[in-house]
């Protein structure tokens, strides 16, 4: 690899869209959890906000699958960036990937984007929390805090099944052992024998716990993210203390939740009363240019749900605007998106959508 493969003028920086990569190295963490890591066949400076994530894009048994994985490593190594993933039982593309993701290989990603980061939120005093894999987006921000050298006072609690089960262990001891502002608490839920003792906390991060390890949490931005009943304990008892929730943040991306997949329903039940009750001069006209085919729509009916009458596949990971993955650009007409981070306000400013939470205020011309 010669020096002009870094040269900073045809180098270009990551943003948000559909990018080819190649993995490069494989890092087996845990005994079910291993790290990802890709580069660009060309360079990319690959910098994001700590904490975002990234949709993939795969095909297993023949089958088009999107599945979203927070970055794990930090924007301050541009050239490639990591993503940690948990091998769960009956988990498809976490199985997968374990079994046939090499280096070598070749796949595609959407991203970067996520509300959840660490940029948007600065503050000299943070407390991350974290449960089993949830440490990802966590571990990115602290090692972004540790390379930059930012003047910042981290507490880090991470809980996990077992010792053994610590992702990032030594990396985060070291870290925290070089930076006295830096505070590291590992809370194991049992001691399985690892062929060494464990003297650190023991159980569940209970409130007085959590009150005898960080004091001070009142003081605090929060960043959180864990399985949620992890994320729904630690909001309790930050409610309980009337702590103030603008200076909290979780991860929020995953499986939908079922009070959504409920309102869903309803909302398809109460379209479908309300069908025959729609003049034919309130539709709109969705026009997708790429394809040259067109459809006329309910008022309140995404963009999404246009294409798909019409048989187009636009991809789509969560439904929810939260992975960003069915990005399309408007052509004209306006909409009403109700994202969740999906999107940055550049995409917006360049006239980029999220089809699955667009709805047309009227006509519309979508690139597509």
């Amino acid at each position: 690899m010669t020096t002009n493969f870094f040269n900073p003028v045809t180098t270009q920086t990551w943003t948000n869209g559909r990018h080819q990569v190649r993995c490069v190295k494989v890092i087996q963490e845990t005994q079910d959890v291993r790290t990802f890591c890709f580069m660009a066949e060309q360079p990319v400076l690959f910098f994001f906000k700590p904490g975002q994530f990234v949709t993939l894009e795969l095909e297993i048994d023949n089958q088009p699958i999107m599945r979203s994985y927070t970055i794990s490593s930090s924007p301050s190594i541009p050239y490639s960036f990591s993503i940690t993933v948990k091998q769960v039982p009956g988990g498809k593309v976490s199985n997968w990937l374990h079994a046939n993701l090499k280096v070598g290989d070749e796949l595609v990603v959407h991203g970067p984007v996520g509300n959840f980061n660490s940029i948007d939120f600065p503050a000299e005093k943070v407390l991350f929390l974290s449960g089993g894999v949830g440490i990802t987006p966590l571990m990115s921000m602290t090692r972004w805090l540790f390379d930059t050298n930012a003047a910042v006072d981290v507490e880090f609690i991470h809980s996990a099944r077992a010792p053994r089960d610590v992702i990032y262990h030594r990396e985060l001891v070291h870290m925290f052992s070089r930076i006295p502002e830096f505070k590291l608490h590992i809370i194991c839920e049992s001691k399985e024998d690892i062929g060494e003792a464990w003297a650190g906390y023991r159980g569940y991060l209970t409130q007085p716990l959590f009150e005898l390890i960080v004091p001070d949490f009142m003081e605090r931005e929060i960043f959180c993210c864990g399985p949620t009943p992890y994320m729904n304990a630690i909001k309790n008892i930050l409610r309980a203390n009337n702590f103030n929730m603008d200076h909290y943040h979780e991860e929020s991306f995953g499986a939908t939740p079922v009070e959504v997949r409920e309102d869903v329903l309803e909302l398809a039940e109460q379209a479908e009363v309300d069908a025959e009750n729609v003049d034919a001069s309130d539709l709109h006209s969705i026009e997708f240019a790429s394809s040259g085919k067109s459809v006329r729509i309910q008022p309140g009916e995404t963009v999404h749900a246009a294409a798909a009458k019409l048989g187009l596949h636009i991809p789509k990971a969560c439904g929810m605007g939260i992975c960003g993955t069915c990005r399309v650009e408007l052509k004209s007409g306006e909409v009403e998106m109700e994202h969740n981070g999906g999107i940055t306000e550049e995409d917006v400013e360049e006239g980029y959508i999220l089809s699955c939470c667009s709805r047309p205020k009227g006509d519309l011309v979508v690139d597509f």
